[in-house]
């Protein structure tokens, strides 16, 4: 928004929001004024400007100009967020217009944080504008009277689109827009994101099948500063880890306390970790720090935020729990600790920095190991070309559309002809088949072919052609298991005094005696015990550096930085002008070409070395660790059949190893064939050991699709309980009923999520195409080490895990 004279509104009933914006001393944008006018035409569509630009009022006043022209009772918009600790920040930002105009218009928030009274009140009352979760959305469809909460509804909009599109979340999304644009044909939806590469296939799921979405864009620019925290020399950096600590006081001394800095770590324990390095190295400046990430209590998170706006709260060492849409004016810099592993991810994260239109985005980014340069200049590159990743709605999830059949089921019942004709109306579920959704309908209501003959799994039944729940119990345990997250199981900690502190995950509970102290949530604390899922703590007078771990850290980078990452690698070669971190990385780089060789980007780089464990295949795509995975597993299996070994793999973002026996002849063993993309699937299936990595998947697809109940929020089933139930139906499937859809789902979510299987076709067919590049060396290169870190430390404790990599790294640089 410019502070400039304020232009008269075009159509009358923008007039309020004018004058809003001429009190503020501001001139709406050419892209905000763009969507009001699309909002009033009774179009939908997608906004698509850089964090900071104004997207919030873009999106929201339209609907306030149309509410306010055309006042009726009852609940007018929808706010979807991602993240419920968004919601404290959208609904002030919202509220302040309406409360300094005096508008007759109720602004409220219903997240899992609201209280139960509250949301008692709020059935009963709506207001006007409502901000949510997709979770919450849901559980209120559940409830008798669904249709008359939403028959004012007028328009839906949809917060950090990008979070929420090619994840299950966005797919529950879809499925509850469906049903809402059963009540209200005319409903009107505006996706809002930063952060897109497929913006007309984001749009496209945002509105439905049905619809042509408007896509607002603007010519605004928020330019990002890269400055790197490069070691003194690289010949003492770690070649592998990713904790960054040895660079603490580097970042101390590049940072300034009275600036208001936010420092991005990829996981919680890597954030706990630094927070008790920076305290360490600031005393001094204790009040003025702070830890953020979605483990500590709500009410601790929302006095930090509070902290940050005030100007009292320097520095924040957080996770991606402050990626998104929190608006903090005050912050100056962003620091990212490690590669942030996508350009989104950074862009977004960059932006949270002079967050607001045409501000500079000032970010430093501190490498963790040696290699990691490379991808900072990866990033350099990336984000000058404009690249940015897409985000794919998946493809027709049965369990999420099987939670929401028993979810609409438990409200006002549902007619099977109009579901579907409504769920195929979205994206995600536009190739549903008939016999799918029958055979979904016949396992909602009997169970399918296997669990007939267990009650509990007959959750609805059909009277008059209209499906309800079977009863009320089913219900209560259905609205409890609402939502796609399946995380593991998480134990509340809580004081002796029972204020709460946060949560950790069971298996760091399991491992903990009465007396030990570990560090958590900013504190020392010392574990007491542990009583129906709550673990009592009370504070530690001894100091303790054991931090709790979380599962779902691992990143891998995207195929837009691998693709810049080979680039770079191919321009180290020949560029005279190279930026400060192929500079500071050179002599890695001069090691890895005197040693082995530095393939350009129509070269795949193979390496063999033998050594006293066997002989080693060291193999660079720089696809990211998820396709290396599958194509480790797949070059195993293929190399096995045609020559019998037992092989050990391990792979990271870079490439990855295959060890085999002594003398085992890899090179001999290459042909066209061994890059076939034919019989992929079979293969890979065959490489892989697919049941048991099909079975973990299976245990998510059980919770959301109801088939495992977590318990009552009394006594929570542990993880071991919930693992051991769908692991029973999983055999009982697998066994029964091998056509179950839920199976199918399972190997499709493997293939698709853990392999990235479509990305893994892409690659092996560039790979088919490329010069191989064939290296004997003595020895492990500078790219092969890290492989050969990661398999060694694999059988070592996280205690030892830095000192052994140092000490490797010297014996190494000794030779």
């Amino acid at each position: 928004m410019a502070s400039r004279k304020a232009k008269t509104a075009a159509d009358k009933r923008l007039e309020p929001i004018f004058t809003w914006f001429a009190k503020q001393r501001w001139e709406p944008l050419a892209f905000q004024q763009e969507t009001w006018q699309s909002y009033l035409a009774g179009r939908s569509g997608l906004i698509q400007v850089p964090t900071g630009s104004g997207k919030t009022y873009a999106a929201i006043m339209g609907a306030i100009a149309d509410m306010l022209a055309k006042p009726e009772p009852g609940l007018r918009l929808l706010y979807l967020t991602p993240l419920r600790a968004l919601s404290r920040d959208i609904e002030q930002s919202i509220q302040r217009p309406i409360a300094e105009m005096g508008w007759n218009l109720r602004v409220e928030s219903r997240t899992g944080d609201t209280s139960s009274a509250k949301k008692t009140r709020q059935l009963k009352n709506l207001p006007e504008i409502l901000i949510t979760t997709p979770e919450s959305l849901a559980l209120m469809l559940s409830y008798a009277g669904a249709k008359e909460f939403f028959k004012s509804l007028g328009g839906i909009i949809l917060d950090e689109w990008h979070e929420l599109l090619s994840s299950k979340r966005g797919t529950q999304t879809e499925l509850c827009l469906s049903y809402l644009r059963s009540v209200r044909p005319t409903l009107q939806t505006w996706a809002i994101s930063a952060t897109l590469g497929n913006v007309e296939e984001a749009a496209q799921v945002a509105v439905g099948v049905n619809a042509e979405p408007v896509i607002i864009r603007t010519d605004l620019q928020r330019p990002t500063v890269i400055k790197s925290i490069l070691p003194e020399s690289v010949d003492t950096f770690p070649w592998a880890g990713h904790l960054g600590l040895h660079l603490f006081e580097a970042l101390v001394n590049a940072l300034d306390i009275q600036r208001s800095t936010l420092i991005f770590t990829n996981t919680r324990s890597q954030a706990e970790r630094w927070y008790q390095a920076i305290l360490f190295a600031m005393p001094d400046h204790a009040d003025q720090i702070a830890l953020h990430h979605s483990s500590i209590n709500v009410k601790e998170r929302e006095v930090i935020e509070a902290g940050v706006k005030a100007g009292t709260i320097k520095w924040v060492i957080c996770t991606s729990s402050l990626d998104l849409g929190v608006d903090f004016q005050p912050v100056e810099r962003v620091v990212q600790i490690g590669s942030a592993k996508k350009l989104a991810r950074l862009l977004q994260r960059a932006g949270r920095s002079q967050h607001v239109p045409q501000g500079t985005s000032e970010i430093f980014f501190l490498p963790t190991n040696a290699l990691e340069l490379l991808e900072i200049s990866a990033f350099r590159s990336g984000l000058a070309a404009g690249a940015i990743e897409s985000r794919c709605p998946l493809a027709k999830p049965y369990d999420v559309l099987i939670q929401h059949l028993v979810t609409l089921a438990c409200g006002e019942g549902f007619k099977p002809e109009e579901v579907f004709n409504a769920v195929k109306k979205t994206v995600s579920y536009a190739t549903l088949t008939q016999a799918e959704f029958d055979w979904i309908l016949e396992f909602v209501e009997q169970g399918g072919k296997s669990l007939s003959a267990y009650p509990r799994y007959k959750k609805v039944v059909s009277t008059d052609g209209i499906y309800k729940i079977a009863d009320a119990q089913i219900a209560r345990m259905h609205r409890m298991g609402i939502g796609t997250i399946t995380s593991n199981q998480a134990i509340e900690v809580r004081y002796l005094n029972q204020s709460k502190i946060g949560n950790v995950e069971e298996s760091f509970v399991s491992k903990l005696q009465p007396g030990d102290a570990f560090f958590f949530a900013g504190k020392q604390l010392e574990f007491f015990q542990i009583k129906d899922m709550v673990v009592y703590v009370k504070s530690a007078k001894k100091k303790s550096t054991i931090t709790p771990t979380w599962g779902g850290g691992n990143l891998a980078i995207s195929d837009s930085l691998s693709h810049h990452l080979r680039r770079e690698i191919e321009q180290s070669r020949t560029n005279s002008t190279a930026n400060v971190e192929l500079n500071c990385l050179q002599p890695i780089l001069s090691a890895q070409e005197r040693i082995s060789y530095l393939p350009s980007s129509n070269e795949l780089l193979i390496e063999c070395c033998k050594t006293r464990e066997g002989q080693h295949l060291y193999v660079f795509p720089f696809e990211g660790r998820f396709v290396h995975e599958g194509l480790g597993f797949l070059w195993g299996y293929r190399f096995a059949h045609q020559h019998p070994a037992t092989f050990t793999i391990s792979v990271n973002d870079y490439g990855f190893e295959i060890l085999a026996p002594k003398d085992y002849p890899f090179q001999t063993l290459f042909s066209q064939e061994f890059f076939s993309l034919n019989s992929l699937y079979e293969d890979i299936k065959a490489g892989l050991n697919l049941s048991e990595l099909t079975g973990r998947k299976f245990r998510g697809i059980a919770q959301v699709a109801g088939l495992v109940f977590k318990g009552y929020p009394s006594s929570k089933k542990t993880s071991s309980q919930l693992q051991v139930s769908s692991s029973l139906l999983y055999e009982v499937f697998t066994k029964y009923e091998p056509d179950n859809l839920l199976l199918k789902q399972a190997e499709n979510e493997v293939l698709s999520d853990q392999l990235e299987a479509h990305r893994l076709a892409k690659t092996l067919n560039r790979l088919s195409q490329l010069a191989i590049s064939w290296q004997n060396t003595n020895r492990p290169s500078p790219f092969a080490f890290p492989l050969l870190v990661e398999r060694l430390t694999s059988r070592m404790s996280n205690e030892s895990l830095l000192d052994r990599i140092e000490r490797m790294k010297q014996q190494w640089n000794s030779k």
